[in-house]
């Protein structure tokens, strides 16, 4: 099954250095049948889509604790994809959401998805205003809408190394 799991920069550069990849909480996102049920319409792609950008706004979520605890961590939403076996359905937390067993490891990586340098005040200003959107304040989110505008770009694995290193 082909996961999307939210991480930050600082989370790539761990993957890097230790081969493995910690989602926080075991937490990832995947075109689940509960999801699959939520769209009136769409093929795959588009579903899977969804679930990619379901964990990109769970990204914003771990940037946002992140830019509390030190101002200079890279502002940009990121997501790896990968492909396990053995994710747990969480229909009960929500459509997309499914638990990973444990640690992934590098091998297992199909992709990394990231925002590039210019949506970094967007990311930053959406990071700030994630709560109140979630709760509703329509200010907030024309904010993340401005940051969810910017398309993440796509990197192979193998190019993760060299993407960080220019960063």
């Amino acid at each position: 099954m082909r996961v999307y799991v939210p991480v930050t920069v600082a989370m790539l550069r761990e993957l890097v250095d230790t081969g493995e990849l910690h989602a926080v909480g075991r937490t990832a996102f995947a075109l689940t049948p509960a999801l699959r049920e939520s769209y009136a319409a769409g093929d795959t792609e588009e579903l899977e889509y969804a679930a990619m950008m379901d964990a990109a706004r769970a990204s914003l979520r771990l940037l946002a604790a992140e830019l509390e605890n030190d101002e200079k961590a890279a502002p940009r939403r990121a997501v790896v994809s990968v492909d396990v076996e053995d994710a747990a359905l969480r229909p009960d937390l929500d459509f997309s959401v499914v638990k990973l067993s444990g640690a992934v490891p590098m091998k297992l990586v199909a992709a990394v998805h990231m925002d590039t340098s210019d949506a970094e005040d967007a990311v930053r200003a959406a990071a700030e205003v994630i709560d109140a959107a979630d709760l509703g304040d329509p200010d907030a989110e024309f904010v993340l809408g401005s940051a969810e505008d910017h398309e993440l770009a796509w990197y192979a694995a193998q190019e993760l190394p060299f993407l960080l290193e220019l960063m």
